[in-house]
């Protein structure tokens, strides 16, 4: 297997927050959506769509954003910036992205899915797999989990923020919005919570199966904080999590609806609900690789 690509941090040296420029973001973006087409097409199973989407945002927040150190790795997080993917399913992105920053060897997303592999298909703490701090199989949770972990935060004293992703079809579990509203009220101002807004779930597009509506309005009566943006752009989406972070400590959540496209990236999986959980075949792979092309690439 080839040796892990540059992109990945070395175990010697682990800076608290990752500094890099918008195009070697895009770089580490194209190297990550090439492993989750590979790490699906390996197994047959999986979901490309909403991790191609999100391939963004993970990037953006773990190579430029989040202040956090992959090694040691400690459950806690004292001291670091936190992320939780309530949206469990697209598990591929999140594990590439862990590997490429350092939490585990790049190697390993060989074994995506595999029998008593860590890289199980919805991310589980029971194989402690660096990077992981809750199973997110069940849809709805995270939110809760992470206006949790940032009110622990608060009252430890410790000023790191804590960050957390959640799809818009999963907008329909009930959970979420007693977590949106508990959020406000007990002022959990350093919690950044992100919806993947691509109007796609696995039965077609949101509006059709649930109606998701105004969720800004929804948020805003709420009391949220609500910032909207181009989740597939880093020239948009770096200064919207910038803007978010300034408004932090305000006394207000702050939620970042962004609109991005399920499949990004690779032109005949974009826009359709139908790749939500579907591996693309041989001849499908080889047309995705040629279309997310890296500099040096460092592929597994």
């Amino acid at each position: 297997m080839a040796q892990e690509t540059s992109f990945a941090a070395s175990s010697e040296t682990h800076a608290p927050k990752p500094t890099r420029s918008v195009a070697e973001l895009k770089q580490i973006a194209a190297q990550v959506r090439r492993d989750i087409v590979r790490m699906v097409h390996g197994v047959n199973s999986g979901h490309p769509g909403g991790s191609l989407g999100c391939t963004d945002l993970l990037v953006a927040l773990y190579f430029k954003v989040m202040e956090h150190t992959p090694e040691p790795f400690d459950m806690n997080g004292t001291g670091q910036d936190l992320f939780f993917l309530s949206n469990g399913h697209i598990s591929p992105v999140f594990y590439s992205v862990l590997a490429r920053s350092g939490y585990f060897p790049v190697a390993e997303l060989a074994t995506f899915r595999k029998l008593n592999s860590r890289l199980q298909g919805h991310p589980a703490t029971h194989e402690h797999l660096p990077g992981i701090r809750i199973a997110s199989g069940s849809l709805g949770q995270g939110l809760s989990v992470a206006i949790g972990a940032a009110q622990a935060k608060k009252l430890n004293g410790d000023a790191r923020q804590v960050f957390v992703l959640m799809g818009d079809g999963e907008l329909e579990e009930g959970q979420i919005w007693e977590a949106a509203m508990y959020a406000p009220h007990h002022k959990v101002d350093n919690l950044i919570a992100f919806v993947d807004r691509n109007g796609q779930q696995i039965d077609g597009p949101t509006e059709k199966i649930g109606g998701l509506g105004d969720l800004r309005a929804k948020f805003e009566s709420f009391n949220w904080r609500v910032l909207e943006t181009d989740g597939n752009d880093l020239e948009k989406l770096l200064p919207t999590i910038e803007e978010a972070q300034r408004l932090s400590g305000q006394g207000q959540p702050i939620m970042v609806l962004m609109d991005t496209q399920m499949g990004f990236g690779v032109d005949f999986m974009m826009g359709s609900h139908k790749w939500h959980g579907v591996a693309p075949n041989d001849e499908q792979l080889e047309k995705a690789l040629q279309q997310l092309l890296v500099e040096e690439a460092g592929d597994y």
